[in-house]
């Protein structure tokens, strides 16, 4: 009767241990909105606006008009990643004062499957990238035209807590210095039958 229970919490433990994200695999992105200090809960994006876990891309994201927009103020967004629930600080999207087109910097840093931390910052778009997209974004710079379309480039960083150069380093600096006190052990030792 024992052994089923066993291997029950057995199965159960090993489902908790794999809630980690596979390589490809979609990790979930929600967003929301400030204007005019009135915020918005969250809303889900779906599936083609989100990152793949460790894979570096680019998509074009929409961004709905906000309730009551006049174009006075500038209008804001913050980005939700993974289970985890990671947020972004506010970026600054609509109603920059820039004349270039505004992109979204995100990155991402990961260990083994799991989503460690993100950062992200509104950058100027590169101009081979405006010149790309330059039909999708000509809408952005018209007041009455929304949803607005933001290009969001996803960069992923593998993160470790190790060093491994440091662990090879200490790890052949210590087996250098047992080979050498040994090897005076094993000379003071058969002092006398190199004597004869």
């Amino acid at each position: 009767m024992g052994s089923p229970a066993l291997f029950l919490l057995l199965v159960i433990a090993a489902i908790g241990a794999c809630d980690g994200y596979f390589l490809g695999e979609y990790v979930p992105l929600a967003r929301r909105g400030q204007y005019h200090n009135m915020r918005t809960p969250w809303h889900d994006y779906l599936g083609r606006h989100c990152p793949r876990f460790g894979i570096d891309r680019e998509v074009v994201v929409p961004i709905p008009k906000p309730v009551g927009y006049s174009g006075a103020d500038p209008y804001k967004i913050s980005l939700q990643f993974g289970h985890e629930r990671i947020t972004t600080p506010w970026l600054f999207i609509v109603g920059r004062q820039s004349s270039k087109m505004p992109m979204i910097d995100v990155t991402l840093r990961y260990t083994g499957g799991d989503l460690e931390g993100v950062s992200a910052k509104v950058v100027e778009m590169p101009e081979d990238y405006a010149a790309e997209h330059e039909g999708t974004f000509k809408e952005f710079w018209d007041p009455s035209q929304w949803p607005k379309h933001v290009l969001v480039r996803y960069n992923w960083y593998a993160y470790s807590e190790i060093d491994v150069a440091t662990g090879f380093y200490i790890l052949f600096g210590s087996a250098f210095l047992l080979t050498l006190v040994m090897s005076i052990y094993i000379l003071q030792s058969s002092k006398d039958k190199l004597s004869r």
